[in-house]
């Protein structure tokens, strides 16, 4: 059974920076695009960055870039959410997603999120 488990979210000041992670069990790590999306509240869930299963390619999309970072670590079975410069529209629970098939969105299976508050 595959377990994705997120950690590193918090509460930070607007300009701060967190760094999530989220780390697979169950499963050959390496057999996994990983992913991470964001809700915050009161609005859908959105996709955040993608990167491929050997790291080569990563994806954030365009209104992040510069600021959040993706990557990963094969060996320790971990992907990251580099989080910089944070504004409070960021506040969310940010969930990574991990898929065998294709690089998220869509994700299959899903860790159970971290809280991400900046205050102004």
């Amino acid at each position: 059974q595959v377990q994705l488990v997120e950690s590193g979210g918090g509460l930070v000041q607007a300009g701060g920076s967190l760094r999530l992670s989220c780390e697979v069990f169950g499963r050959t790590f390496a057999d996994f695009a990983m992913g991470w999306f964001r809700q915050a509240p009161g609005k859908e869930r959105e996709f955040v960055a993608a990167i491929t299963w050997n790291g080569d390619n990563k994806y954030v999309v365009d209104s992040l870039k510069g600021r959040f970072t993706i990557s990963r670590d094969n060996a320790g079975n971990t992907a990251y959410l580099q989080l910089n410069n944070l504004t409070p529209e960021d506040t969310a629970v940010y969930y990574c997603t991990a898929n065998p098939n294709t690089v998220p969105p869509p994700g299959l299976y899903w860790g159970q999120g971290t809280q991400v508050t900046v205050s102004s």
